[in-house]
């Protein structure tokens, strides 16, 4: 209708609620706001949660402007092939019926994370400034019952899951939690709030994660912060070194480790606590498994199926990575404890380079590449955007499987949440 026609000038301007309610990002923001509490509670439902605002996201777009945000820039690109290449290694994959539903899922899910980011890239500067509020919010209510879990012998999470006594095994599922925490930190930094109550929940963030479990958490907080204020500096430069840094690590990684592993490991891996330890006789296990199949790897999602992994190290490669303290040994030689690859390998980047071989570890390594630039170029706001990547990858490269549908769906609401930031004021 032309809106110099008369009724169209009669008709009522929307109401403040009704603007709320039709914004693209409100899906988004409410998701960012829940991430951490749910994430404490159970982090298997971030993918239903981040998928499914995600989704709303782009149909409100659509309905709001009449064209659907269709996702552009490399990096997207580079993130769909890398789906698309472990669809192509179902034809060698030892799990090809995984491989190609993995490599499937992830494709897809990165398209509607990509769509996302473009249709919260192009909401209102209001709508930015809420996002990051409500953010904020989230995250300092997600810390808090994180801490009150933590400091109740997980009672919080076991009252959830309806158990009068909490196993000690229930610790563990904080890990995840505070991992996506670490990546909301940065990102909290462009609350439209005073400086001082930005560097409050900063602080408090990585005061309450450096005490919760997962040393991976720990690491991923403090890079997160210190890349953050590094990129405050240099907004542009920062941001590209990341990314660069990123894709050296990832191309050149594996083939590093084996030669670190033996000449480094021995020094001091006795005294590494038994989660350290554990993880050293994955990565060995994983280079070896590299060699065995070192151009196209063993097909996406094949790490857990993968001959050999669910048995326990050998002594000799206890004595050969320098493993030689009784309470170490003890554990990975105890039956059942210490799997060889209990899932995956607990890096991203060796994750890539044995499931998918060299072209995944060459898409992966260009993605983690255009990331960087991508930030410097056109983050709205690029040290909470750099924080949260570096972040991100700390806890990619030590931690989670490379393809479990809670992980890469928290990245995807995590990168649309950080394109949906307000503009950070740059002075000249």
């Amino acid at each position: 209708m032309n809106p110099s026609h008369p009724e169209a000038s009669s008709r009522p301007a929307p109401d403040a609620p009704a603007l709320l309610l039709r914004s693209p990002s409100l899906p988004v923001a409410v998701a960012l706001a829940a991430a951490p509490v749910t994430a404490v509670l159970q982090s298997k439902a971030m993918a239903p949660l981040a998928l499914v605002a995600m989704a709303l996201t782009v149909i409100a777009h659509r309905r709001q402007h009449g064209a659907w945000p269709w996702p552009r820039g490399a990096a997207f690109w580079l993130a769909v092939a890398l789906g698309l290449w472990g669809v192509v290694g179902a034809a060698w994959s030892i799990v090809p019926t995984r491989s190609l539903q993995t490599g499937a899922a992830f494709a897809c899910a990165v398209l509607l994370g990509g769509a996302a980011a473009r249709a919260l890239a192009e909401d209102t500067a209001e709508a930015r400034a809420r996002l990051a509020r409500w953010l904020a919010v989230g995250l300092a209510l997600g810390l808090a019952a994180a801490l009150l879990d933590d400091l109740s012998g997980n009672a919080l999470r076991a009252a959830v899951r309806g158990l009068r006594e909490p196993p000690a095994s229930l610790a563990f599922g904080l890990k995840p939690a505070a991992a996506v925490m670490a990546m909301l930190v940065p990102l909290a930094l462009a609350a439209p709030w005073p400086a001082w109550a930005r560097g409050a929940l900063a602080a408090c963030g990585a005061a309450v994660i450096l005490v919760l479990p997962g040393e991976s958490a720990k690491l991923a907080v403090l890079a997160g912060l210190a890349i953050a204020g590094a990129a405050w500096v240099a907004p542009r430069a920062v941001p590209r070194l990341l990314g660069a840094g990123l894709g050296l690590l990832i191309l050149l990684g594996p083939a590093l480790l084996a030669p670190a592993l033996e000449a480094a490991a021995p020094r001091f891996a006795a005294t590494l606590p038994h989660s350290a330890a554990h993880r050293l006789a994955i990565w060995d296990f994983a280079l070896a498994r590299i060699a065995d199949r070192p151009l196209l790897g063993w097909g996406m999602e094949a790490s857990r199926a993968i001959p050999g992994g669910h048995q326990g190290p050998s002594e000799e490669t206890l004595a050969r990575l320098g493993l030689n303290a009784p309470a170490q040994r003890n554990f990975l030689l105890f039956p059942g404890a210490a799997e060889l690859m209990p899932l995956h390998p607990h890096s991203g980047a060796l994750q890539v380079r044995l499931e998918l071989g060299v072209p995944g570890a060459v898409l992966a390594a260009a993605l983690a590449l255009m990331l960087g630039l991508a930030v410097a170029r056109g983050a709205p706001h690029p040290p909470a955007a750099a924080g949260a990547l570096a972040a991100a990858a700390v806890s990619g490269l030590l931690s989670f499987g490379a393809w479990q549908a809670w992980w890469y769906a928290t990245l995807l609401l995590v990168a649309a949440g950080a394109a949906g930031l307000p503009r950070l004021a740059r002075s000249r």
